[in-house]
């Protein structure tokens, strides 16, 4: 085992909702940990959300300002490093116009990260990429998708989607033909849930949890997703940055089973009433849509135990609404 306190990681985008839960699992762990932020007057919001965790020990922390749109400062922020958790993404509110508005920040985002990691001597880069670069391919009802799977960019796709795959291609072919020795691992998640701490939430929590909670969700919208909590998705990022076997790999980070937007409502209907009292009411949708994912490789591989959808949800509404 590494010696975690002689071990330096850097986080990319610590004030993101699964960049500020990897940071504090680092720390709990002894490692030395540095972050980019795109401002370094961000700074104060990933400290109180650490604080609000039990870090009190904030001498193992540093932070870097870096944007993934441009090249300043990336050569300084992996200086050092052993490993990168590449975790930082845009995620918009909306789809953009223009496809590319997404795709290109995205991809080029990744190699940045990629070149400054190989020219700096980093051992291994961990990169978060999604489900959405797995699971939009094939329409086969009851089809299980695995890490085998991508999602073809050919067809037509909301931009998220497209700029995850064409971003998570970009990243394995910079390894394959000038990564030299550099090492890559990637993490697929789907939808992200869990605590919210020091107020930093998700995309995925605002219209998911917040959105149905305060009744600004009109009707079900016709598709499914999987779940998975934040600390489990922290927890397998340092798992596959330290694992021998996780090199060249990927790892779909789900918990069991898939959700619809009227399951996750019906589920705080029963365990939080008392948070419903806004919520409209929503329909269910065709089974038909429910789209299945295996995480048999991320648990036998790297011995990965994630909590479950039930849990992960209940803790975003415990942490939104008990504020």
């Amino acid at each position: 085992m590494e010696n975690a306190q002689k071990t330096k990681v850097l986080v990319t985008g610590g004030t993101g909702f699964l960049g500020v839960h990897t940071v504090l699992q680092l720390l709990q762990q002894g490692y030395q940990v540095r972050t980019t932020l795109r401002s370094l007057s961000k700074k104060d919001q990933i400290i109180k959300a650490l604080e609000e965790s039990g870090i009190t020990d904030f001498s193992p922390l540093s932070f870097i300002e870096a944007d993934l749109t441009n090249d300043y400062n990336w050569d300084e922020a992996v200086k050092g490093c052993d490993y990168v958790l590449h975790v930082a993404s845009p995620f918009p509110a909306k789809d953009p116009k223009d496809e590319n508005e997404l795709i290109i920040p995205a991809r080029d985002g990744a190699l940045r990260v990629l070149k400054a990691s190989r020219d700096g001597g980093v051992k291994r880069v961990v990169l978060t990429s999604s489900f959405a670069a797995v699971g939009y391919s094939t329409d086969i009802e009851n089809y299980i998708f695995t890490e085998k799977d991508w999602t073809d960019t050919n067809i037509d796709l909301p931009a998220y989607i497209k700029s995850k795959t064409v971003a998570e291609k970009s990243a394995w072919k910079f390894i394959e033909e000038e990564g030299n020795n550099l090492e890559m691992s990637v993490i697929n998640p789907v939808g992200i849930f869990g605590p919210a701490i020091g107020g930093i939430t998700s995309a995925s929590l605002d219209v998911a949890v917040i959105g149905i909670l305060n009744g600004d969700l009109e009707s079900t919208p016709h598709f499914t997703m999987g779940v998975v909590d934040v600390r489990d998705v922290a927890d397998i990022h340092i798992k596959a940055m330290l694992h021998p076997n996780a090199a060249g790999e990927r790892f779909i980070a789900t918990s069991e089973g898939t959700m619809s937007f009227y399951d996750v409502a019906e589920l705080f209907k029963k365990e939080r009433p008392q948070f419903t009292k806004k919520m409209k009411r929503l329909e269910p949708i065709d089974r038909v849509y429910y789209k299945q994912m295996s995480n048999e490789k991320a648990r036998s591989v790297l011995n990965w135990n994630p909590r479950s959808r039930e849990e992960a949800l209940l803790a975003s509404a415990d942490s939104v609404m008990n504020v």
